[in-house]
C-alpha cells in the first residue's frame, strides 16, 4: 500500500466518524463512494494489478466485518465502510486496521463498563453466553440482547486503529 491510498481514504473515515458519533450510523453516501473511488483509483494507478488489489482488499474488509456484524458487534455501515477501506488500502492493511480497531474497541468498552460499575454483571452475562454457545452450538447465544449490549460508535476505535496501522505497517 502506498501513502496516497491511506490519505485518500482518510476523508471517508473522517466523515464516517462524524456521522457515527452523531447518529450511530454510517450512511451509504459515505460507504459507496469510498468503495468505488478506491477501486477506480487503484485501477487507474496500477492497472489490472491495482484493480485486483482493490477487489481483494474490499472482499477481506467486508468479509471480516460481516462476521462481526453477524455476532452483533458492528453495524452494516461499518461492514460497508471496511469494504471501502479495503478497496483503498488492500487486504493486509485492512486486516491490521480491523485487528487494532477491535483491540482499541475492547479497551473503550472496558473503560465504559468500569465507569458505569457494571463489571460483575457483564462478566456473568458474557460467561453465560459463551457457555451457552459451546454447550448448544448456537451462535445466537453470542449476541447480546437489547439493553444488555454495550453500544458506542465503532469509529472511535477505527480512527486510532487506522493511525496505528499506518504508523506500524
Amino acid at each position: 500500500m502506498t501513502e496516497w491510498a491511506f490519505w485518500g481514504c482518510t476523508p471517508f473515515l473522517a466523515a464516517a466518524l462524524i456521522t457515527d458519533i452523531r447518529s450511530m450510523r454510517i450512511p451509504n453516501w459515505i460507504t459507496v463512494p469510498a468503495f468505488f473511488t478506491g477501486l477506480v483509483l487503484q485501477a487507474f494507478v496500477q492497472g489490472w494489478q491495482g484493480f485486483l488489489f482493490a477487489i481483494c482488499g474490499a472482499a477481506a474488509g467486508f468479509a471480516l466485518l460481516l462476521i462481526m456484524h453477524f455476532m452483533g458487534a458492528v453495524g452494516a455501515g461499518d461492514v460497508k465502510l471496511f469494504a471501502g477501506i479495503g478497496a483503498w488500502t488492500g487486504m493486509l492493511f485492512t486486516a491490521q486496521v480491523i485487528m487494532y480497531s477491535v483491540f482499541i474497541g475492547a479497551l473503550i468498552g472496558w473503560i465504559i463498563v468500569l465507569y458505569r460499575r457494571e463489571t460483575g454483571t457483564r462478566l456473568r452475562n458474557s460467561f453465560s453466553r459463551i457457555t451457552g454457545f459451546f454447550v448448544l452450538h448456537d451462535l445466537n447465544f453470542l449476541k447480546g440482547k437489547g439493553k444488555e449490549q454495550l453500544r458506542f460508535p465503532f469509529m472511535l476505535a477505527v480512527i486510532p486503529g487506522s493511525v496505528c496501522t499506518y504508523l506500524y505497517f
